[in-house]
């Protein structure tokens, strides 16, 4: 097959299609209560999946209507977005590979520990100006509403799959030693441990929102869904390489052929 603007055109249209799942991405991040609460994600998502799409379209009708200004303004800004389409994706890598939930013995859920992640990701929610907002976001979101009615025991509770922000923001931490009354309310007996401060800024009116490891449950659900956007932006990125080379040997051979003259000549198609 050889360079033409047939081809440019069409692996245009196709990351032009597939600019949209990106911009869909973005919107769906904005409205997940972790995200929706902690906005630095959604909106650099949302841009460039945009700026896809106009770049696409650019490169699409330079290519298809042989407008040479649009097909030299296409081949720039397409190499300024590759660039910066990788440095956020290697970025997006970087800051949550560190963190994970650790295992507690006998129960089916995880505990997170904020110093388990990135320094950068901390300063997003560490700050107390900042977390003040968080967590009145994440409590008039009312996620720990439905644990009461749906682990209504002990037995039930020890199994329950926790979501991070469950796990981290509506009980206690497991060392603490509390006794269960119900999933949202705990008595702190003389035996309980006090040593992790988390159990000292536990209460059974605010619950753990004032605990490090809140934070940390709610950095752990960013962090899952930077993996997916990550993921999108790899195959993303694959797609615009390909159209990018197609389209600068469709212009290097419009070039040389005198292709680029404002008209539908017969050169540059297949």
């Amino acid at each position: 097959m050889g360079c033409s603007n047939f081809w440019s055109g069409l692996l245009n249209f196709i990351t032009l299609v597939l600019s949209l799942p990106i911009i869909g991405v973005g919107i769906w991040l904005a409205k997940q209560h972790n995200t929706v609460c902690v906005r630095f994600l959604e909106w650099p998502v949302i841009i460039i999946g945009i700026f896809i799409f106009v770049v696409s379209l650019a490169g699409m009708l330079g290519a298809w209507c042989r407008v040479s200004f649009l097909s030299w303004l296409y081949l720039f800004v397409m190499f300024v977005l590759i660039l910066l389409l990788l440095a956020f994706t290697i970025f997006a890598f970087v800051v949550t590979n560190a963190g994970a939930g650790q295992a507690v013995s006998g129960k089916g859920f995880k505990e997170y520990h904020l110093g388990n992640y990135s320094t950068w990701l901390q300063k997003r929610v560490d700050k107390p100006s900042s977390w003040d907002k968080i967590r009145s976001c994440l409590s008039n979101a009312k996620v720990c509403n439905s644990l009461d009615k749906d682990y209504p025991t002990l037995t039930q509770f020890d199994a329950a799959s926790l979501s991070p922000v469950e796990s981290g923001c509506c009980k206690p931490p497991s060392s603490c030693g509390f006794t269960f009354i119900t999933a949202t309310n705990w008595q702190i007996t003389s035996s309980s441990s006090t040593t992790d401060p988390d159990c000292v800024a536990w209460s059974n009116t605010n619950l753990c929102f004032n605990c490090t490891s809140c934070k940390a449950g709610v950095l752990q659900d960013i962090k899952h869904d930077w993996r997916k956007v990550a993921i999108v932006n790899i195959v993303m990125l694959v797609f615009l390489i390909i159209a990018y080379s197609v389209g600068c040997c469709a212009f290097h051979n419009n070039r040389k052929e005198g292709g680029f003259g404002g008209g539908y000549g017969k050169q540059g198609y297949p």
